[in-house]
């Protein structure tokens, strides 16, 4: 998904220049207080996001100190609020910021991992699979999250979109804020069997 060189293969929502490449890593880094920056993969598609309904995602990434970042997926360019969370799909949190209780491997929101399970600002893999309704997200080969999404999920009103979408959906990333930089490097997926 990225091959160290360029974006050619990702798309910004707002403010493209929070996404850069560094030597070879992708750097998430948004100048903007006011909104949260996505880059979704789109392939050579230019414009459009591409579908992915079962899959499996792996990537090195870190963060600085007291960083806060995310992998989105089943998402979309739809939003929920002036500051441009997206309003779909599900986010496996990235979080060294001390002042964020949902740690690093967590389903924002939804299964809320409250240890760190490693530590962040070193290099190490996520490892997301998606399968049906069964999400597992590992961490340093460690599993953290095994969730199945129930046949009518509750959701408080504002996140009432995170959801699996029978369709699939974006892979995204988030640039969180000006005080946040997170570092993607070997970002590989693997469709699955619908």
């Amino acid at each position: 998904m990225f091959d160290g060189n360029d974006l050619s293969n990702w798309r910004a929502n707002v403010e493209p220049e929070s996404f850069s490449v560094e030597q070879g890593i992708l750097k998430a880094h948004c100048n903007s207080e006011s909104v949260r920056s996505h880059l979704f993969f789109v392939g050579d598609r230019g414009d459009d996001f591409i579908r992915f309904k079962n899959f499996e995602l792996k990537a090195i990434v870190r963060g600085e100190p007291n960083s806060n970042s995310g992998i989105f997926f089943h998402t979309d360019f739809a939003t929920r609020d002036q500051r441009l969370h997206l309003a779909n799909g599900y986010e496996v949190q990235l979080n060294s910021a001390a002042r964020e209780k949902r740690k690093t491997g967590s389903l924002y929101a939804i299964v809320d991992v409250i240890q760190a399970p490693t530590d962040d600002t070193q290099w190490f893999e996520v490892h997301v699979i998606v399968q049906d309704k069964r999400i597992v997200v590992n961490i340093v080969g460690r599993k953290v999250i095994d969730y199945v999404e129930p046949e009518n999920p509750e959701r408080p009103p504002n996140r009432k979109g995170r959801l699996l979408n029978p369709d699939g959906g974006a892979i995204a990333l988030q640039a969180h804020d000006p005080d946040s930089v997170w570092y993607f490097k070997e970002i590989q997926l693997k469709r699955l069997p619908d």
